[in-house]
């Protein structure tokens, strides 16, 4: 018998992402299930910054030892996410597992590499259903995997987007 590929479940927590893992057991039954929490990095990586005239950057102060531990604490936080994105996932019957990743540029872009990498056959996400300007605001990472991906894509809607 074949082996069965794996899904991505991307999960913030959310309610949309609460929806999103219920979903994906109910259509997905015992499939192996990878729950993909995004943490983003913390104050290292914006210490370069225009300085208001405009005209080039301007390091700010930053104490190496407080960066590693915001960084560290984010990586912990995004830990706990996705373990609570596994026993959800294993309440409605998947095999879960936890996967924190750091994000290097884009969510969307951390969501399908990571599918990729671990040989996704479906990739789960949840969406607030925002529209307009809030939509361009705040981007959709949901939109922007699914323009995207290569393998099927499941968009599940919060509770009460409609």
């Amino acid at each position: 018998m074949p082996e069965v590929s794996p899904i991505v479940i991307a999960y913030d927590g959310s309610d949309a992402a609460r929806a999103a893992v219920n979903e994906a057991a109910a259509l997905f039954g015992s499939r192996h299930a990878i729950v993909l929490t995004v943490w983003e990095p913390g104050m290292a990586d914006f210490m370069l910054m225009p300085n208001t005239m405009g005209t080039g950057t301007m390091m700010m102060p930053y104490d190496p030892a407080t960066v590693q531990a915001i960084d560290k604490a984010a990586e912990d936080h995004a830990r706990d996410i996705a373990q609570d994105g596994v026993k959800l996932a294993q309440a409605g019957g998947l095999q879960a597992e936890a996967l924190p990743v750091r994000d290097a540029a884009d969510i969307a872009d951390t969501i399908l590499e990571t599918a990729s990498e671990r040989g996704a056959g479906a990739i789960v996400i949840g969406s607030r259903g925002l529209k307009g300007f809030k939509s361009k605001l705040m981007g959709s990472s949901s939109s922007s995997v699914l323009s995207r991906s290569t393998v099927p894509v499941v968009i599940v809607h919060a509770p009460g987007a409609h």
